[in-house]
């Protein structure tokens, strides 16, 4: 989710209720007042921050042996393998079997953790993995905890747990309305966010891509559910990971828990949310079981082997792991990669602005899109391109290369300026060749090929809308890159950001079948006939052709063309 996108709909909602209250005048009061204590809140000084680093030697844990054998196997000289996890019951049940899994380390790196009982499910295999002596370090974000959120942050005070928070925000955390209005005199600092998303166990084995955690992003909302991917990673690219991770992590920008609030103070915020039913291991072993899977690469979770038809050298498998309650077998794809990602330094206080001609996660990934010779296929939910990465895109078209993106519609995006700012993009887009398809707001989880949110366990997903959050490009169907960056001005010059550039046929093959069938099926394709924008319907929807923004009401439609003007696409 957009932060400032995230801040306007949480400032408009509050200020709404807030102009509802009587006596007007108390509420104005309480609300200057807010504002210029705000000038008061402060963030401690001198603050402890043991320096920690990775796991030195993944080879002495089972997860490491577990790689080293699969790569000698496959006969590779590629010192990294890859599999893509394409449903939301795998995303969950693959950091179950990590945490399980895992004999020394998890390092998990996230924007967002929601408090729920998904998470809280999560939260308690963490501690069963801390019981056993599995040291845990985790750096979050600081936006979004407040509220039931701020939950979270008891991980803290967990014996062999540490947490930090990356960039935080001094004032109230009672709710998001008093968070944002207690920092209005920094907006410019408010606006700066580590975007990393790392999941990683012994440095052997990690998952990146677009995902937080909270039960929308594994499918078990009854109301927005998030389309997203995972990529699985293993060997020498989650070291580069991690070392990542320790740069945050011992960064002055980390501050642990401790230094910020006291365990009382979290728990007298608002009750914890009610514990999961069943415990860390047996939920593991049930979503698993319950999880049918009919991807390529991925076997039923009842056998123990996977019989490879690729070329040797090329895949392998991974077994079920120790203790993995039958982890899905996944197929690794070995081949060469490098890791994009921005310093802490990118939303550092003191940072300024980053400008444009600097290097960024975003700027790597740019520049490996100019090289496209044939084909791009880009998936991203923010889609603002600014008018540099403009023209980029017309100097790709002017080399006849076909260029597709796959992005949220407005009914169908969580957060309306991020569309405000592509709208204003669209026509020019459409005039220089761009192919433009819009995810549809499904009122069903029936997107199958592409992050699927179908038949999501325990969920009730037939009232449930479906937003697209995954974040993935491929390059001339050879190279892929998969991370936590959209392709906008925010990406680019406020959030830090992190993903894996590779260079695979396969594994690029493997994602554009997952993405094609998204867009025939599951997509409006946008386009420009004879001066007017249609809307075209996804194949066998059963929808009608729209000539204004669909499954939109007139409003809502207004309200885009209003703020259009006025907001300037590095704050989308």
């Amino acid at each position: 989710m957009h932060t400032t996108a995230a801040a306007q709909r949480h400032t408009g909602r509050l200020a709404s209720q807030t102009t509802a209250r009587r006596p007007w005048p108390a509420g104005l009061f309480l609300l200057l007042a807010a504002f210029f204590l705000s000038g008061c809140a402060s963030l401690p000084s001198n603050v402890e921050r043991p320096v920690s680093t990775a796991l030195a030697n993944p080879a002495e844990t089972r997860l490491g042996q577990l790689v080293a054998e699969r790569a000698a196997q496959a006969s590779t000289r590629n010192d990294s393998g890859f599999a893509l996890a394409d449903s939301a019951e795998l995303a969950f049940t693959s950091r179950m079997t990590l945490i399980k899994a895992a004999q020394k380390t998890l390092d998990i790196q996230y924007y967002a953790i929601f408090a729920d009982d998904t998470t809280e499910r999560l939260f308690d295999a963490l501690r069963e993995a801390a019981g056993r002596g599995v040291r845990i370090r985790i750096l979050l974000d600081d936006f979004n905890t407040s509220g039931k959120n701020a939950q979270v942050l008891k991980l803290a005070f967990e014996k062999n747990i540490a947490m930090r928070l990356f960039n935080p925000l001094p004032g109230g955390r009672s709710s998001m309305f008093v968070r944002i209005l207690s920092n209005l005199r920094d907006v410019d600092r408010m606006q700066r966010r580590m975007h990393n998303k790392i999941f990683a166990a012994d440095n052997a084995v990690a998952i990146v891509g677009g995902r937080n955690l909270g039960e929308t992003y594994f499918g078990q909302s009854e109301g927005t559910n998030f389309v997203d991917i995972d990529l699985l990673a293993s060997g020498r690219i989650v070291r580069d990971l991690s070392g990542s991770f320790d740069q945050y992590w011992n960064n002055q920008l980390a501050y642990p828990v401790q230094s910020l609030m006291t365990e009382a103070e979290i728990r007298a915020l608002k009750p914890a949310p009610p514990a999961a039913t069943t415990n860390a291991q047996s939920s593991v072993a049930v979503d698993v079981a319950s999880a049918p899977r009919a991807s390529a690469g991925v076997t039923n979770p009842t056998t123990t082997e996977r019989t490879v038809t690729s070329p040797k050298g090329v895949t392998t498998t991974l077994p079920a792991l120790p203790d993995s309650a039958n982890l899905h077998l996944l197929t690794w794809i070995w081949a060469p990669s490098v890791m994009l990602v921005d310093k802490p330094s990118k939303i550092a206080a003191d940072a300024d602005s980053v400008s444009e001609s600097e290097d960024t996660a975003v700027d790597g990934l740019l520049q490996l899109m100019s090289q496209a010779k044939t084909d791009l296929l880009i998936v991203s939910p923010y889609f603002v391109p600014g008018a540099r990465m403009m023209s980029r895109f017309a100097s790709i078209r002017q080399r006849g290369v076909r260029v597709r993106v796959l992005t949220n519609s407005l009914a169908s995006n969580d957060a309306i300026a991020a569309h405000v700012g592509y709208a204003r993009y669209r026509e020019a887009l459409l005039a220089m060749g761009v192919e433009l398809y819009e995810m549809r707001a499904e009122q069903r989880g029936s997107i199958r090929s592409f992050g699927s949110v179908a038949g999501s366990t325990g969920s009730s997903l037939g009232t449930s809308r479906a937003s697209l959050h995954a974040k993935m490009v491929v390059i001339d169907s050879h190279l892929l890159v998969v991370g936590s960056m959209n392709l906008d001005l925010r990406s680019k010059l406020q959030n830090s950001e992190v993903g894996i550039v590779i260079r695979s046929r396969a594994l690029s093959a493997q994602a554009i079948r997952m993405i094609e069938p998204a867009l025939a099926s599951s997509a409006w394709h946008v386009e420009e006939v004879n001066g007017q924008m249609i809307w075209r319907a996804p194949q066998g929807s059963g929808l009608e052709d729209a000539s204004s923004e669909p499954d939109t009401s007139l409003s809502l439609r207004l309200l885009l063309k209003l703020i259009g003007p006025f907001a300037p696409d590095e704050m989308l």
